[in-house]
């Protein structure tokens, strides 16, 4: 493997080496790029001795040495190459160019641009061009419309990882703006706030019968992000094949690629249209939607191949700092490993990732398997979903199938229904509820098409 416009081999990190200038480089590139410490320029593996040691440098001077702040567009990690450990630094494109060494400031002396395999200063004429283009809107940048914040429950998370956040946590976090005032940051991780997600259900395909509108917010984004991933872990419901040999289960969805859609819509939104991101549960599918489109030096193409520019470095920092984030630009290819490009749309405004129950492969096997294996099925069953249509009362649908006594009907119909999974309570919590009603799941439509279409 040898150097590329994206790819630079130091053998050693020392006081003389400037890694600070390849940096620079790739933050202004943009597709970004990767540096390895431990390799010749030949690309022969030498290694490095003390790898803690080398990180921690490494971390420092990108730290101090650059502006505007570089946290949250870098990541350093220990890799083992021919035997040997090494470093690598991934570096992404920032939207706040041009980035400088900030000793010598925004002249060509601190700014550097990635021109084939080297790092070549940048003419002054083209940073003051890029300057003039400076995204402005950057949450990092906008004042909280509260300035009486406290984060007790980030001092948690963070202690929970065991990092202890010092008095100066709010500068070192990017939590203040330049003048000293909390920003959008600290407003959407402050123990209390007016952000909420919202995670609705609907029992149709469109979105005319809503059975569940739950709202997560009103606290820290970190918890907010949790209580979605718990609940969506919850409707993530295991499918079961029974063979002559075992029982196969599966989730309606990738659980790796839920979770980095879950994160990747919070993480990525446009706060600054002051719309949080939506989860929308549908019979057939997932729709995750976050406000804004992609980054303007960002196409679609580059978006799929892994180039990544983070919206809110600031958030991205952060949810690395907790750990709900594993590596920079890692979550997009997890989604397309387990779903492709077909699941994301872009407009001027929104992206959006839905994730089907029907089309990702193992899952709908499995329902579609379960549920065209008509002879196993009871006739009890066969017939309540047969007879369901939408959201259903028990009187209601025990008239339609004719059985009179409700024991009966109970124990041979409904708890059967249940216990397999082709019916579900409208109000889980709330089992004895004068409101409760029924209505199929996504196994149970399977079975019903597959029923209809047998006739």
């Amino acid at each position: 493997m040898t150097e590329t416009n994206r790819i630079e081999y130091k053998r050693e990190l020392t006081s003389e080496l400037d890694i600070e200038k390849e940096v620079v480089a790739f933050l202004n590139y943009k597709e970004g790029g990767y540096i390895y410490i431990g390799i010749d320029k030949d690309g022969s593996t030498v290694g490095v001795s003390d790898v803690d040691d080398c990180m921690l440098r490494l971390k420092d001077r990108i730290k101090h040495n650059i502006s505007p702040s570089a946290m949250g567009l870098f990541d350093i990690a220990e890799d083992q190459k021919d035997g040997r450990s090494i470093i690598k630094v991934t570096v992404a494109s920032g939207i706040e160019k041009p980035y400088f060494k900030t000793k010598y400031g925004m002249t060509p002396r601190g700014a550097y641009m990635r021109v084939g395999t080297s790092a070549e200063p940048m003419p002054q004429e083209q940073i003051d061009r890029m300057f003039a283009m400076r995204t402005r809107n950057s949450i990092g940048r906008i004042v909280s419309n509260r300035q009486d914040l406290s984060f007790e429950q980030l001092r948690i998370y963070y202690d929970e990882r065991g990092k202890r956040l010092n008095d100066n946590f709010k500068r070192t976090l990017e939590l203040l703006t330049d003048d000293g005032k909390y920003n959008y940051v600290a407003y959407l991780l402050a123990d209390e706030n007016g952000n909420s997600i919202k995670v609705a259900k609907y029992s149709s395909l469109d979105r005319c019968d809503l059975v569940e509108n739950n709202e997560y917010g009103y606290c820290s984004l970190i918890k907010a992000t949790k209580s979605v991933l718990s609940k969506l872990d919850i409707e993530n419901k295991v499918a079961a094949t029974i063979t002559p040999m075992e029982r196969i289960e599966t989730p309606l969805w990738n659980k790796v690629a839920l979770r980095e859609a879950v994160i990747n819509a919070i993480v990525h939104n446009d706060y600054s249209f002051e719309v949080p991101p939506k989860f929308e549960i549908f019979p057939d599918r997932l729709e995750i939607t976050s406000a804004g489109r992609l980054p303007e030096s960002l196409t679609k193409e580059e978006f799929f191949n892994g180039i990544s520019i983070p919206r809110n470095k600031e958030l991205m920092r952060i949810y690395r700092d907790v750990e709900l984030v594993e590596s920079l630009g890692s979550g997009i290819p997890r989604i397309l490993r387990a779903y492709g490009e077909d699941c994301f749309k872009f407009t001027d405004n929104f992206i959006r990732i839905t994730l089907p129950i029907s089309a990702h492969d193992t899952a709908h096997d499995t329902a579609h398997d379960t549920a065209h294996d008509v002879g196993s099925v009871s006739k009890a069953i066969r017939t309540i979903v047969t007879c369901i249509e939408g959201e259903i009362d028990r009187d209601t649908l025990q008239s339609l199938i004719g059985i009179k006594h409700r024991t009966y009907f109970r124990s041979t119909y409904i708890k059967p229904a249940l216990e397999e999974g082709y019916i579900e309570f409208t109000l889980p919590n709330e089992k004895r509820s004068k409101l409760q009603k029924y209505r199929l799941t996504a196994k149970g439509i399977a079975l019903k098409n597959s029923l209809t279409s047998n006739k």
